[in-house]
């Protein structure tokens, strides 16, 4: 593994998973068409109200500015990418070892990593063909997802040693044939944005650290292609920005 565990740049962005995504296959009663689509999350059942009725929600367009001396962002990816399941709602990643991220002085630890087709975030109007999560979480159980954005180019030869033992099996868990430590996904400068928002599927809990890298990554249009074919359009409309600023 050559880009080796230490990684260390710019970036605050983070969550999406171990409570909200993460949990995608205990509430099949959501989605993201027809009765259960994400206008009507919050009607869907008492504890996804937040959906509707909370004032920080994810995700949203970055578009609303303030320049701030944001710390770089300390990446410490010691551990592995181990296995792969299309839980129906997702292609997530779960990992092992010692994966930490230090924001605010306090260390969060990666959960797991998911995507979405077409990205749910979006900078200055500008969608994406697909983004990813990185779901984190502190000691004390605070959240912070880390959002790196994919755009079309040359094939992504990590994201391919993933795509390897992806299943069109809804439930379907595989454990990865060639490992490889989640930080090979990462850009090599780590600028970011960040704000503060919320799981952006149910519950659609708020409080989570969001940070998005600036510099997207390339996959190739056969790699995005199969990503959406497994997930289909699993993006939720970006949400008002109400009073947050985005610090950059």
């Amino acid at each position: 593994m050559k880009k080796t565990l230490s990684l260390i740049a710019a970036a605050t962005f983070a969550i999406a998973g171990v409570t909200g995504e993460a949990h995608h296959a205990e509430h099949p009663h959501w989605g993201y068409n027809g009765a259960g689509a994400p206008d009507h999350w919050g009607d869907i059942d008492p504890k996804f109200r937040m959906c509707k009725l909370g004032v920080n929600q994810s995700p949203v367009d970055l578009n609303r500015f303030i320049d701030a001396k944001l710390p770089k962002l300390k990446i410490y990816y010691a551990g592995i990418a181990f296995d792969v399941i299309n839980n129906g709602h997702t292609i997530k990643v779960n990992t092992q070892g010692r994966n930490e991220v230090i924001v605010d002085g306090k260390k969060f630890s990666l959960v797991q990593f998911h995507f979405h087709t077409p990205s749910e975030n979006k900078i200055n109007s500008k969608q994406f063909p697909m983004e990813a999560h990185f779901v984190h979480k502190s000691d004390d159980g605070e959240y912070l997802v880390i959002a790196l954005m994919f755009e079309k180019g040359e094939e992504n030869k990590a994201l391919q040693k993933m795509l390897n033992d992806v299943s069109a099996k809804v439930g379907e868990s595989k454990k990865l044939h060639e490992m490889f430590n989640p930080g090979e996904l990462f850009p090599r400068k780590l600028d970011y944005y960040r704000f503060e928002g919320s799981f952006t599927t149910p519950p659609c809990t708020e409080g989570v650290r969001w940070i998005v890298l600036k510099n997207p990554v390339t996959a190739s249009k056969e790699q995005i292609e199969k990503m959406h074919k497994v997930m289909g359009n699993n993006n939720r409309p970006v949400q008002p920005l109400k009073a947050r600023v985005i610090l950059r």
